[in-house]
């Protein structure tokens, strides 16, 4: 039963199988929505062609629902919303919000790849296009579980890009237009995307978009430290065993294990999830690198 306005999403890209790190955040965003009394969807993102792998949509996919998490309204796919973020380009440049960058990496590598104005000496056939990013642009926002963060986008990240040169949709761009057409209101996600989130607010801002609540979970990382899908420890996860991988995740997301001890279905332990999830217990830090969950 929806009893909520509040409406959650998980958004992988289908540049291979799912792994325990981005699991970590489907189950994880599908917590909150279901503690909420709210909806958890789950969008594609297939606008990068020559990082995707095919078939891998179809088994991120089969996967979610291996371990009983269903989206709440049809799946959507970015490949198939071209429209719609072309009319948000559109608008920006209509409005001198956006603009046609010629600059290569290698323009601005004398300024740390940092675009504050275009230093190309040639024009390029298919140029970018950029969000104008104003001086003293400084955005800071309440994370649900980071707290507050906080960053000079005009010095830090500069005008970035919203179409590149090659034709694909810019992540930034994208992600923006779908959370506010879908009526996202909470977004969770890893912590990797930390700091992408005041690029986006901004651009929510310049398209006059509702701005979410976010919250970033902890990273899974190796015994190395380093973030868990890039490394060699990042095996596809096991849909045969649920249970084992679910129990596992909702300790790495600080819950207690008690709450689901004398679950022995997938349909049970979904359920006391649901009931006995704390979002107080959640970690702002990634939980201490351990056995990978059996897969």
């Amino acid at each position: 039963m929806i009893s909520s306005s509040y409406r959650g999403r998980f958004a992988p890209s289908p540049t291979g199988p799912l792994h325990p790190g981005s699991l970590l955040a489907a189950f994880g965003s599908w917590l909150l929505a279901r503690h909420a009394g709210g909806q958890w969807l789950v969008r594609i993102e297939d606008v990068d062609p020559p990082r995707e792998v095919t078939g891998a949509a179809d088994s991120q996919l089969a996967t979610l629902a291996a371990f009983g998490l269903h989206p709440d309204l049809p799946v959507v796919y970015q490949s198939r919303r071209h429209g719609l973020y072309r009319a948000a380009i559109d608008s920006l440049l209509a409005q001198g919000k956006a603009f046609r960058c010629h600059c290569s990496r290698t323009d601005l590598a004398g300024q740390q790849g940092i675009h504050r104005q275009c230093v190309a000496g040639r024009e390029r056939p298919h140029p970018a296009i950029r969000l104008r990013v104003a001086d003293g642009s400084h955005i800071g926002f309440d994370d649900g579980l980071q707290g507050c963060f906080e960053q000079s986008v005009d010095r830090e990240v500069g005008d970035f890009v919203l179409l590149r040169a090659d034709g694909c949709w810019a992540y930034q761009l994208a992600v923006v237009v779908d959370d506010a057409e879908q009526g996202i209101t909470h977004v969770v996600r890893g912590a990797d995307l930390l700091d992408s989130t005041p690029r986006q607010i901004l651009l929510q801002q310049a398209l006059g978009l509702p701005t979410p609540h976010y919250l970033h979970l902890p990273l899974l990382l190796d015994a190395n430290g380093h973030k868990l899908s890039k490394s060699l420890a990042a095996l596809p996860v096991d849909g045969r065993q649920p249970l084992p991988v679910l129990r596992w995740l909702w300790t790495a997301l600080g819950q207690s294990p008690s709450r689901l001890e004398t679950a022995t279905t997938l349909p049970e332990l979904l359920q006391q999830a649901a009931a006995g999830f704390e979002p107080a217990r959640l970690r702002t830090a990634a939980p201490k690198p351990g056995d990978i969950p059996p897969g």
